[in-house]
């Protein structure tokens, strides 16, 4: 085999070698993103739950306040 194959194909292999290991690097990302991104949708979540709509929760508010609307009637 000639000179310039061997050479032809050692830079081939670096060639790949170097994407290969490109590729490697980016799926540790995209892992790392994808962790972060789990954990912020574990957030929002929370923060969806504690800030439930008025509908939900009006009946505790009017219990609470049915003293107050007692009084301000009888003045």
């Amino acid at each position: 085999m000639p000179a310039a194959a061997i050479v032809t194909l050692v830079i081939a292999t670096l060639i790949i070698a170097a994407a290969a290991l490109g590729l490697i690097r980016v799926i540790g990302h995209l892992v790392a993103t994808l962790r972060t991104l789990r954990t912020l949708t574990g957030g929002v979540d929370v923060i969806a739950e504690k800030t439930s709509t008025v509908p939900t929760v009006l009946p505790s508010v009017n219990a609470n306040l049915a003293p107050v609307r007692d009084f301000t009637a009888s003045i």
